[in-house]
């Protein structure tokens, strides 16, 4: 996983796709197929030291279904390896076994190694994250059960009401909404649009563009808010004015790359304004790396975690400035994907033992050795490395 080599994109893009699909396929892979399958009871345990040493063997239901993702995203894109299958389905069975609530049908967020339920929130994003990893299964089996498993939890993804379920959060007083539902609805319907043809998946998606284009982008200050009132108005409170600059920036690639799909000048254009925006705000000009949180007036953020430096961020800044080149051919987004791979390979991957640590100070300076916990697995690095390896392929996944 060298960084030292020039990786300026119009140069040395086969050097890079060394790096993507190498790094990928001989390095972050191998890690979690050697320490994270559970052989015993099934699932994926994610709770991980440096050099794989479990840490806590309890299991999020958000992990085992982003790790299906993978394997069979893998399967069908890559190599139809059968060792990744067997994986896939070995996890994707602890699923069906434990991850649903028989009482109502919703998925438990959280168990312990052999199944049992400790938490369910209220929530739907375990169903998407299941969408998806049953409609890669489907496409790498042929098995229809599993296409109806997908648009099954899609659906509960796409209708929840969190107000249904036990006493409300909030009171009615500030209603917010939040930039990741859209968000993560876009991602999952071009997901199922791949794998399982869904059915609306463009009418689903530009819905998802719409509310993120209505009510998060704010043009007049140049910014993709988190959370806003439920009209879109800005909230001066500091909930109301954080801002993920990683987040925004994966929204927008994921507008980025519809626009790519069907080849919509619009939407690229609106993916490249948001990343423009939130670039400026997020990217840390003293010591490199985006920030975790920053606050949209410069203001003092609350959560104290504010200015570390996180490993999924890094990630989605990787890929959006690389399609960002690619869609536009702006010199500047070639600027930004190597000062950002740079910054990320320097600091985050770890020659010795493999995978990236997942948290780091403001100075690029570990806060931990973790590899994995409830939060960090096998998805936001692995789904980095395979979409820019396709991408400088020139393939689309």
């Amino acid at each position: 996983m060298s960084s030292n080599s020039n990786l300026l994109l119009t140069q040395c893009s086969d050097e890079l796709i060394a790096v993507y699909r190498d790094g990928l396929l001989n390095d972050t892979l191998p890690f979690w197929l050697r320490h994270g399958v559970d052989t015993i009871h099934g699932g994926i345990m994610t709770s991980l030291d440096r050099d794989g040493t479990l840490l806590d063997d309890d299991k999020l239901m958000w992990q085992q279904c982003r790790f299906i993702w993978l394997m069979g995203e893998l399967y069908n894109n890559v190599q139809q390896c059968p060792e990744w299958l067997d994986a896939a389905l070995r996890v994707a069975n602890f699923v069906e076994q434990h991850g649903f609530d028989q009482k109502d049908g919703r998925m438990w967020f959280h168990l312990d190694r052999g199944g049992k339920p400790i938490r369910k929130r209220r929530y739907a994003f375990s169903e998407s994250f299941a969408a998806i990893a049953f409609g890669e299964l489907a496409l790498a089996t042929g098995d229809t059960r599993y296409a109806e498993l997908a648009r099954k939890c899609f659906h509960r993804f796409v209708t929840h009401d969190p107000d249904r379920f036990g006493e409300p959060k909030f009171t009615c007083l500030r209603r917010t909404r939040s930039l990741a539902v859209p968000m993560i609805t876009i991602a999952t319907a071009q997901q199922l649009r791949s794998s399982i043809q869904l059915e609306d998946a463009d009418t689903v998606i530009d819905d998802a563009i719409a509310t993120i284009h209505q009510f998060h982008n704010k043009p007049e200050i140049g910014c993709v808010m988190e959370t806003v009132g439920a009209d879109g108005a800005m909230i001066d409170h500091v909930d109301g004015r954080t801002l993920n600059p990683g987040h925004a920036i994966e929204g927008a690639w994921f507008i980025m790359y519809e626009g790519k799909i069907r080849d919509d000048e619009r939407l690229v254009r609106m993916g490249c304004r948001m990343l423009d925006w939130m670039w400026r705000r997020g990217w840390d000009q003293g010591y490199g790396g985006l920030f975790y949180f920053v606050d949209v007036e410069e203001k003092p953020v609350q959560e104290y975690w504010h200015d570390m430096k996180f490993w999924w961020p890094q990630n989605e800044a990787i890929i959006a400035t690389l399609l960002a080149y690619q869609l536009t051919g702006d010199a500047k987004y070639a600027a930004w994907h190597d000062v950002a791979h740079r910054w990320a390979y320097d600091h985050f991957a770890d020659p010795e033992h493999g995978e990236w640590f997942g948290y780091l100070h403001r100075d690029g300076h570990r806060s931990s050795t973790l590899k994995g916990s409830h939060w960090k697995g096998p998805f936001h690095l692995p789904r980095m490395q395979l979409t820019c390896w396709k991408l400088l392929e020139g393939t689309c996944l």
